[in-house]
């Protein structure tokens, strides 16, 4: 793997460092009821609605178990990674049902106290983005990947397939540990024969303009390419679960 200084210059580092930080929430998972799954900001941060495309009955369920960047923090819903996947996969004739499970703060700890309650939606797909927070509190590698490990368990054994998006931290952090932690998402992976998407969050983190102004969020622009991050494998696991 090549180290993160090496491709990283110290603005992209800081813009990395905002985009990572935007996976911290006001509160923390276990602290929020389910009327605050989903985090808005004011209206000013609000882009014009996008009209949902039409599922079909029978089509595959996606449920996507992460922190405030699956969550589309100051976004509308309709704004947000998951939503737009959804409209390039059903422009791609691969619809899905989208079941929205960002919480923002939340940990790996936090994704596997809730997971169980996601499965009762009986997703086909799961799609895991979490541990970022779980790195910016310099949480132990080993920790973050035994509860990551335990989501992608639970997942398989409701019958669903999960899809891993890997995560970065910056350099800033020490080299040991940014490698050790990115390179954690790997193995998992690896060892689990996982769908896996390494380093979601590079495209976003170093382009200041795919931000909100206050740093620390992606715009909708960053949303987007997240999606275009994510539509590739996803199509294949669509038509995987569907054959």
């Amino acid at each position: 793997m090549v180290p993160m200084t090496s491709w990283l210059s110290r603005p992209c580092a800081l813009a990395l460092a905002a985009a990572l930080l935007a996976a911290c929430g006001p509160a923390a998972a276990e602290d929020r009821s389910s009327e605050q799954l989903l985090d808005r900001g004011p209206p000013r941060a609000l882009a014009p609605a996008v009209p949902a495309p039409v599922i079909p009955a029978g089509a595959p369920k996606v449920a996507f178990l992460g922190d405030s960047i699956t969550a589309g923090l100051h976004l509308p819903q309709d704004v947000g990674f998951p939503a737009v996947v959804q409209r390039l996969l059903a422009a791609r004739e691969l619809p899905f049902e989208l079941v929205l499970a960002g919480v923002s703060g939340d940990t790996s700890a936090g994704g596997l106290r809730r997971i169980d309650w996601v499965l009762k939606s009986k997703p086909d797909v799961v799609i895991i983005e979490l541990g970022g927070n779980d790195g910016l509190r310099g949480k132990p590698v080993d920790d973050i990947k035994a509860n990551l490990a335990a989501i992608v368990q639970r997942v398989r054994a409701a019958g669903a397939r999960p899809v891993l998006l890997g995560m970065l931290l910056p350099p800033n952090y020490g080299q040991a540990y940014t490698t050790s932690f990115s390179d954690m998402y790997e193995q998992l992976a690896h060892e689990l024969e996982l769908d896996f998407v390494p380093g979601f969050m590079r495209r976003v983190g170093m382009h200041p303009e795919l931000m909100l102004g206050d740093m620390l969020h992606p715009n909708a622009d960053g949303h987007a390419q997240l999606a275009e991050v994510l539509e590739p494998l996803l199509a294949q696991v669509l038509r995987a679960v569907s054959s």
